[in-house]
């Protein structure tokens, strides 16, 4: 590798750096408009969106226009996703500490109830990837997440690997929360699904 072609890796090196720096700024500074209550979903929708265009091959892209046309364009949807799962996830640990502090179970309960938490975790695994790369309803993204995550299950342990490792990054140094956790998270994540979708759209 000659001197040029170094500079240039190194370049690139750099703007991707650069790119998911200003990512992650960017989910931290529309969740604060949002005051995250109202914010944190269509942000989280606006950054996957903004990774699908990067691993499409859109890397030349005015990032902050980009980021806030899909923020304005999804908001409703992702809040109605977002708040529906949220919900769904209280009402489900709210159970879980029930369950904790009841003898005598029957085994087919608990049983029942993984099995719901596992379901569940697919559905909020993929259902914001999918509103990222496809127009529907809220609740389409819902079924056809369900679907996508059982029928390509190796794939959805793979979001769950990548989640986990950025987590377990996260937490060991908390500096990469600020400039970096979020989107090499949301970005990794969304290369995983772009790897279905891709396929799903070419047959």
């Amino acid at each position: 590798m000659d001197g040029k072609q170094i500079v240039s890796s190194l370049d690139q090196i750099l703007q991707w750096i650069m790119r998911l720096a200003i990512l992650n700024g960017l989910w931290f500074l529309f969740s604060f408009r949002g005051l995250f209550l109202a914010g944190v979903f269509p942000t989280t929708v606006a950054a996957l969106g903004m990774a699908r265009k990067w691993i499409m091959g859109n890397d030349e892209i005015h990032i902050f226009r980009t980021f806030k046309e899909i923020y304005k364009q999804e908001f409703k949807n992702a809040n109605l996703l977002g708040w529906v799962l949220t919900i769904i996830g209280i009402v489900l640990y709210l159970n879980y500490r029930v369950m904790l502090n009841t003898a005598d179970l029957l085994f087919i309960i608990p049983f029942a109830f993984y099995l719901l938490v596992f379901f569940y975790t697919i559905i909020a695994l993929w259902s914001f990837p999918l509103m990222a790369h496809y127009e529907a309803a809220w609740y389409q993204h819902v079924k056809n997440a369900f679907i996508l995550g059982i029928s390509k299950i190796h794939y959805t342990l793979l979001l769950g690997m990548v989640i986990f490792i950025v987590l377990y990054i996260s937490l060991e140094i908390p500096a990469f929360i600020i400039f970096f956790s979020i989107a090499i998270g949301l970005s990794g994540c969304m290369w995983v699904a772009m790897q279905v979708f891709n396929k799903l759209d070419k047959s």
